[in-house]
């Protein structure tokens, strides 16, 4: 894809939440795209290097005015609030997957932290858990195969921690080619990998 017609697509980062999501806004800043972001979210225990968001795009479905002014731009949009997407804008989507162990495990981790205790879960919770979140991530990525405005990318967070060059340069690759990939891959943390999985046990 050309430079002239990714800056008429509006790219979004998108995902579970804690699914790594703000540390892939974090590596495509780095390299070189622009974000919309307003801050109203500062950086803490959870986030230390920040969060990336824009309020507006948590109220999608009322409010989506301000999309035109993210063409050529990257915006973070949480997975259930994609469907909220208007129609007439193409997208480019960097889709997060985490092992959704992990994922329970991190937002139990950011709900402590918040003083938000979320308790242990059992083992039939926790599976009931991790079969929502499944069926969360599958509905989403069903919608979006579905559209013909959006071309979108999966993205493993294990594999980005892994090998980050490797996966730069994938979405690099991706998103036109434009993007400095070595940079990206200078932008992942790996000291922030502290949310192991939750298993269940069969």
């Amino acid at each position: 894809m050309t430079e002239a017609a990714m800056a008429h697509c509006v790219t979004v980062v998108s995902g579970l939440p804690r699914s790594g999501t703000s540390m892939m806004m974090r590596m495509l800043v780095a390299g070189g795209l622009q974000a919309i972001i307003d801050g109203h979210r500062p950086a803490d225990d959870n986030n230390p290097h920040g969060y990336f968001e824009y309020e507006p795009a948590k109220r999608l479905a009322s409010e989506a005015e301000w999309i035109e002014t993210a063409r050529g731009k990257v915006v973070k949009v949480i997975h259930a609030l994609l469907y909220d997407l208007p129609r007439n804008v193409p997208y480019r989507i960097v889709l997060m997957e985490r092992d959704l162990g992990e994922v329970l495990a991190s937002q139990s981790t950011m709900l402590d932290r918040l003083g938000t205790p979320s308790g242990s879960l059992g083992q039939a919770r926790l599976s009931t858990a991790i079969a929502t979140l499944q069926m969360e991530y599958e509905k989403a990525r069903t919608w979006l195969f579905a559209q013909p405005n959006i071309r979108f990318i999966e993205v493993r967070y294990a594999e980005v921690l892994a090998a980050p060059i490797i996966e730069s340069r994938r979405v690099a690759r991706f998103l036109g080619g434009h993007l400095d990939a070595r940079a990206m891959a200078s932008a992942v943390d790996l000291s922030l990998y502290r949310s192991r999985s939750l298993t269940v046990k069969v």
